[in-house]
């Protein structure tokens, strides 16, 4: 019923097709449609994941231009449960597990619609930097894609234990996603990578969507590891005392 009070109110303002997306950073995940698994691998299995390889670092396996003190390789791959490590090595540098699809000879590519899901657990010790992202290969033009393909689903930094780095490279946006996870606590990571929106959730809940999507032709493979962090922006390198850091990733798995 509508009182005369109610009635004297202007009706709400709906929004044009000009007004930018509105990008709730809570609420229920997207509706699921009937959905088929497409990737489901562990890393142990070099059909499918390459070690210690990604065209994202200079050919050295080096990477001190973004604040790294990695040094990946071959020799450098995650155990059989999921266990990433970075072990201090010679030179101030770390060697650092890191798994990718690009280099393997299944290829696997994510594709806009799919959706990724993985388990992880992330621990408290300074300069550790776990990381979930994706890494494009070039257009059929031989150009890069727009922001080389690099979707962060999420990156850790023990300086904010609380907080997850979310952040889309492909058509920019990001957000800081405090209070949603724990050091040494499971959480369950959701991430669909639709055309016209990108959507993170933790254990079933959104905590960000962008509004702004991969676009239609976007493809790029999934990249799991641990860098250590050089000191600069404000994420502190690891102690003297550290000789390894670590989490945990498991059940990680991508269905279309």
């Amino acid at each position: 019923m509508t009182t005369g009070q109610d009635a004297a109110q202007p009706p709400p303002q709906q929004p044009t097709p000009h007004d930018p997306p509105q990008a709730p950073p809570h609420g229920p995940p997207p509706p699921r449609r009937p959905r088929r698994v497409v990737f489901d691998a562990p890393f142990t299995d070099r059909t499918a994941w390459a070690a210690g390889r990604t065209s994202a670092y200079p050919e050295s396996g080096s990477n001190s231009g973004d604040n790294k003190l990695d040094q990946i390789g071959p020799a450098y791959a995650p155990t059989a449960s999921g266990v990433f490590r970075a072990r201090r090595a010679a030179g101030g540098l770390w060697h650092t597990d890191l798994v990718s699809t690009e280099y393997a000879p299944g290829g696997f590519e994510l594709l806009p619609g799919d959706e990724l899901t993985a388990t992880c657990v992330v621990h408290a010790p300074q300069g550790a930097w776990p990381a979930i992202w994706t890494w494009g290969r070039d257009s059929d033009a031989g150009r890069p894609q727009p922001g080389h393909g690099e979707i962060d689903l999420f990156e850790y930094h023990p300086t904010n234990p609380r907080l997850l780095e979310l952040s889309n490279h492909v058509r920019p946006g990001g957000f800081e996603a405090a209070d949603v996870i724990a050091p040494g606590r499971p959480f369950a990571l959701r991430v669909r990578f639709d055309a016209d929106d990108v959507c993170w959730s933790i254990d079933d809940k959104v905590v960000f969507r962008d509004g702004h999507g991969v676009g239609t032709d976007w493809r790029a493979w999934p990249v799991v590891n641990i860098s250590v962090s050089a000191g600069a922006y404000g994420h502190t390198p690891p102690d003297a005392r550290t000789s390894l850091l670590h989490w945990e990733c498991a059940g990680l798995t991508v269905t279309r």
